[in-house]
């Protein structure tokens, strides 16, 4: 399993990705066990990315805020 982590934005502008392969760790176990627990279950779920200039969002229907909701139906002329 390919773990990929990346952080942007804060006080410095410093962007950090770092990516755990798994594949070779003794440790591999309890690795993919925490990146799987992270993962929201979505069975046939919608994903969304919105980008709003050079801001970019990227999440799934449950977790989707009220505005979001709105936006995406009225950008997308559909129920989300």
């Amino acid at each position: 399993m390919l773990i990929t982590v990346s952080r942007s934005g804060g006080f410095t502008g410093v962007d950090k990705v770092r990516k755990i392969d798994t594949s070779a760790r003794r440790d591999a176990a309890a690795w993919e066990d925490l990146a799987r627990r992270v993962l929201p279950p979505v069975a046939d779920g919608f994903h969304y990315r919105i980008t709003v200039d050079d801001q970019e969002l990227v999440l799934d229907e449950t977790g989707l805020t009220g505005d979001q909701r709105e936006l995406i139906r009225a950008v997308l002329g559909e129920a989300a």
